[in-house]
């Protein structure tokens, strides 16, 4: 396992988010996809975060990347959901006329912190500290 470091830290920050597009309409396809995709890389290098894996379904996408500890991850997610949205809604017409309002997000988000051990590994490890 190769881990991450910066100049006071070596880490290793792996998260799993997803998104869902308002009211759930059906409006992801591939082109759509790859543009949020390549949005989410392009803010994503300004937040000190890379994407490994992105995928979508018709109106939600999954998203695993990795992060620095000093990331404001709600800030991120927040700054990429309102410029993407913006964005879509400005390059992808035919997503107008399912989501006539501005957003194209759902307000809430689901973000899951993911790797390494199972936490009942990790709380034994804990627990058996000073133990011999």
């Amino acid at each position: 396992m190769e881990l991450d470091n910066n100049n006071h830290s070596v880490f290793l920050l792996y998260y799993h988010l997803v998104l869902v597009v308002k009211y759930r309409r059906k409006v992801i396809d591939d082109d759509l996809s790859d543009y949020a995709k390549d949005m989410f890389v392009r803010l994503g290098e300004n937040y000190n975060i890379s994407l490994i894996e992105w995928n979508h379904d018709i109106d939600h996408v999954h998203i695993l990347f990795k992060a620095h500890p000093n990331t404001e991850m709600s800030k991120f997610i927040n700054a990429y959901k309102s410029a993407s949205s913006r964005l879509i809604k400005k390059n992808f017409p035919q997503v107008k006329r399912k989501l006539w309002k501005e957003y194209f997000w759902s307000r809430s988000f689901c973000l899951l912190t993911t790797g390494g051990s199972p936490i009942e590994v990790i709380k034994k490890y804990i627990e058996n500290q000073g133990m011999k």
